[in-house]
């Protein structure tokens, strides 16, 4: 390619030229994790960060030790929604992650701010550094399952992540408009050009429920979840409400009270997805 920077480890392009190298990093030498999952989708705004929060919860209810590694790093929202505001500590290149109230690990830029309103003012570089930093340094101990809340776009964060970090799978995140479509095909293609398999999609915002009617309203358009995920052969689908006590509960810091079956589907997908190696 006539762009080549002859380093693969910032390129996703499947070329003749590409080394075979492998860019997988271990976890810090505490962790034993039995299956990475990362959510993600290819623009903001969608609810990400929520539906990472449901699948860890929803773990944490059946009693397998979990973890959230936060990897946007400038738009963190994971401590926010499980109420912690504890700082992260760490000693000799060790950081240890701050925990919820149920017991669910957590790591994000916040917990290492002296202020949770301080602004993250890097370039990509460094931001793609910092959430591999979660991944290699973190002492994550035992999980069965850690789940990667990832920056929307297909990026230096996401690349780098991909790349570096062996993933069970992927769960995309979208909504019911028309862009949103495109949107989706980039992040499908995104994963696959990475060899990383997308275990579920999720429609957020897919309908409202009339509190007074019960009437089921459509609000930004049809559903497109199963079209999608038959264009792009992904296994399960789920679709998310507009929920006022939903968001409620995330903005007071109680998302581990949070109860729904709605991603029951997907989390399946995710038991039965590949066990992780490093």
């Amino acid at each position: 390619m006539a762009n080549c920077t002859h380093d693969c480890s910032t390129c996703a392009s499947d070329c003749n030229t590409r080394s075979k190298q492998s860019f997988i990093k271990p976890p810090h030498s505490s962790a034993k994790i039995g299956r990475v999952v990362a959510v993600m989708s290819g623009k903001g705004g969608v609810g990400k960060s929520l539906v990472t929060a449901l699948l860890a919860v929803r773990a944490r209810a059946m009693g397998l030790k979990v973890g959230i590694l936060d990897a946007d790093v400038t738009g963190p929202s994971i401590p926010k929604a499980f109420g912690v505001h504890d700082r992260a500590t760490g000693t000799d290149g060790n950081i240890f992650p701050v925990e919820s109230k149920g017991g669910i690990k957590l790591i994000s830029m916040n917990s290492l701010l002296d202020h949770e309103d301080d602004p993250v003012v890097w370039r990509g570089a460094l931001i793609a550094g910092a959430a591999l930093q979660f991944w290699t340094d973190v002492v994550w101990g035992d999980l069965d399952l850690l789940f990667l809340d990832m920056p929307p776009g297909t990026g230096d964060v996401p690349l780098t992540v991909f790349q570096s970090i062996p993933l069970s799978g992927a769960v995309v995140v979208t909504t019911p408009q028309d862009l949103v479509e495109m949107i989706v095909g980039k992040a499908v293609h995104m994963a696959g050009m990475l060899n990383i398999p997308i275990l579920g999609l999720a429609e957020n915002m897919s309908y409202f429920v009339c509190p007074d009617c019960g009437k089921c309203h459509e609000l930004f358009g049809a559903s497109k979840a199963e079209a999608l995920a038959a264009r792009y052969a992904i296994p399960a689908t789920a679709r998310l409400p507009i929920d006022p006590a939903l968001a409620r509960l995330f903005d007071e810091g109680r998302a581990e009270e949070a109860q729904t079956d709605a991603l029951a589907s997907i989390f399946a997908e995710i038991l039965k997805s590949r066990k992780i190696n490093y």
